[in-house]
């Protein structure tokens, strides 16, 4: 797609000034005026009072402004490292992005993070604020040079409309009215610009989407939801289908804040009530019959990464979408976006404040809209399950969907079953713990117990899987949860045949032992943690890893280089007091005997 022109044209039609107000968002490296520009906006306009430092706090304050055309709502979103997600949060809401950028130093990297992002959020208006002309002695080649690196950046990037506006914040020139001080240019002022500039809702125009707050508590019967509508018109007598199920029914009546209404369109607050049962909960997408979204458990998307610590694929997170909270993960990394060229790198995994094209998988079919058409309901958030900390912003590219010949084989013979023949109950036993730490030895003993007892098992162990199914992995942490992600699908087979599965892996991570957990069944899973004291297994050092970790010679390794997230909730905790191997296998046993997975003698 070519970039629309630079426009520096004059006005534009009238606009009324009971219109929605117009939301902005001042964007751009840190030190390039943004809070200076907001500030002078607000003050020449008599607004209520701004905090010029929250920007550089990292909060992206909001302050409402008018004028005799318009009313404006901006946001001052914060301009350094490590502060993306409240740009992305301000961006997910604003019409416009003022790019603020200091003509002296021109468009730096910060600023083209800034632009890459507004982009990816929706944003398709952006003004150039070439600022701070003072400093450059009002010079026109200064601004000609700024405007030409912005547009070889912004080309193909999906803006509607572009404009370029030389200011300077501190003097006011050109940011309320035209200035005398550069005579070589002849377009409006910013706030001219903004007054008049057109913005156009698609949301009123596409298809209906009306994800469900909360049943209607006055229905018994489930006739109404209430929700917001998120995108195009819904009237009394439309037939709607609950995309999730594809169950249908008729709108018979709308209750808006004052009562029944005819109809209702984007962004006003109502309840349905239908004329039958529809079973549906929070999180369900009503739409129309003949537009319903696509319902898949896979899809494609743009991932701004804002966590801490890095995106590692194959990870269980919360994926929030449309008020529905699901366990995802990230399934493969395409690309990373390289902001100063906009080149597609090569990425395993994803760093603060990156960009990057990725397959996701959720643990349940979602109602998936594309975000180009879809706004709000194709946008969503990644949250860590450990703290509900957002790690991402995402936007929906398409869904992926799996050939229609591949779907689940039900089985005659069950889980139960087999296990029932075998005169126990399946389980997963995970031993976890620090390299040395006597895992192994003490799995293998509780084998040779339940073998005794004629329990039928199979023994899955790390360095043993490594020489087979993971022998294509390093111990990276992107292949350290790809380890266990496959050893956990692994066990779930094993199980569903009805065995006791012995694992025997360092696991570091507190994410994948989790996500092992959820593959099974409650009681399933046995999570025994060998609690040996990192000195203890320095000691024992039999292959001398510890000795080479230490001088440098293996990276990676867990307990020297490489974190190890201790268990909370482990089933079992084993430790030097429970005495040598022996004693702590003769306790395993006991607890699968007290727990009724092993019920044969």
């Amino acid at each position: 797609m070519n970039i629309p022109k630079l426009t520096v044209s004059g006005r534009g039609g009238e606009v009324s000034a009971q219109a929605p107000a117009l939301r902005l968002l001042a964007c751009g490296a840190a030190g390039a005026g943004k809070s200076t520009l907001t500030g002078r906006l607000l003050q020449d306009r008599g607004a209520a009072s701004f905090d010029p430092s929250a920007g550089e706090q990292g909060l992206a304050a909001s302050r409402s402004f008018s004028t005799e055309r318009r009313s404006f709502l901006i946001a001052d979103a914060p301009g350094g490292h490590r502060q993306s997600s409240e740009l992305a949060r301000a961006a997910a809401n604003s019409d416009l992005a003022i790019l603020v950028i200091d003509a002296r130093t021109g468009v730096v990297e910060q600023a083209l993070r800034h632009l890459a992002i507004v982009a990816m959020l929706g944003v398709r208006h952006v003004v150039l604020a070439v600022n701070k002309m003072d400093l450059a002695d009002y010079s026109e080649t200064v601004f000609n040079a700024v405007v030409a690196d912005f547009t070889d950046h912004a080309s193909g990037m999906g803006f509607h409309t572009l404009a370029a506006i030389p200011m300077s914040a501190f003097s006011g020139a050109d940011v309320g009215s035209p200035s005398t001080l550069m005579p070589w240019r002849h377009g409006p002022s910013l706030l001219d610009y903004l007054e008049t500039v057109e913005i156009v809702d698609d949301a009123a125009e596409a298809s209906l989407r009306f994800p469900i707050e909360e049943l209607d508590s006055s229905s018994p019967d489930r006739l109404g939801f209430s929700g917001v509508v998120t995108s195009g018109r819904v009237r009394v007598g439309d037939e709607i289908c609950v995309a999730d199920s594809g169950k249908t029914a008729h709108v018979a009546r709308i209750l808006g804040a004052r009562g029944d209404v005819d109809s209702a369109r984007a962004d006003e607050a109502v309840t349905l009530l239908f004329d039958a049962k529809v079973e549906a909960s929070r999180g369900d997408m009503i739409c129309h019959v003949a537009d319903r979204p696509a319902v898949v458990e896979q899809f494609a998307a743009h991932l701004l990464w804002t966590g801490e610590e890095k995106l590692l694929p194959g990870r269980s997170y919360l994926i929030v979408l449309n008020g529905r909270t699901v366990p995802a993960s990230v399934t493969e990394i395409k690309y990373r976006l390289n902001f100063e060229n906009h080149q597609q790198m090569a990425a395993k995994t994803l760093q603060a404040d990156e960009i990057g094209f990725c397959n996701l998988a959720a643990a349940q079919p979602l109602s998936v809209d594309p975000f180009e058409h879809f706004r709000k309901t194709g946008a969503f958030q990644l949250l860590d399950r450990a703290t509900d900390a957002v790690v991402a912003i995402g936007t929906i590219a398409f869904p992926l969907r799996r050939a229609s010949n591949v779907h689940l084989q039900a089985m005659s013979v069950t889980k139960e079953v087999r296990a029932g023949l075998k005169g126990q109950k399946p389980a997963v036993l995970w031993f976890t713990g620090l390299s040395g730490s006597g895992k192994s030895t003490i799995a293998n003993l509780v084998e040779v117990r339940l073998a005794s007892q004629n329990a039928h098992t199979i023994a899955l162990d790390g360095d043993n899987l490594r020489h087979g199914l993971n022998r294509d992995l390093g111990f990276t942490d992107a292949d350290r949860v790809e380890n266990i992600r496959r050893v956990g699908e692994v066990s779930k087979l094993m199980a569903d045949a009805g065995l006791i599965v012995l694992c025997s892996f360092i696991s570091p991570f507190e994410a994948e032992r989790r996500m092992v957990r959820e593959l099974l069944g409650p009681g399933e899973f046995v999570e025994i943690f060998v609690d040996t004291p990192l000195e203890t297994c320095i000691q024992r050092d039999r292959k001398g890893l510890y000795k080479r970790a230490l001088a440098g010679e293996i990276k990676n390794f867990t307990g020297v280089t490489q974190p190890y997230e201790r268990p909370d909730n482990a089933e079992i905790v084993l430790t030097l007091d429970d005495g040598p191997a022996e004693a702590m296998a003769d306790r395993i046993v006991a607890y699968l005997r007290a727990s009724g997975i092993v019920v044969s003698a």
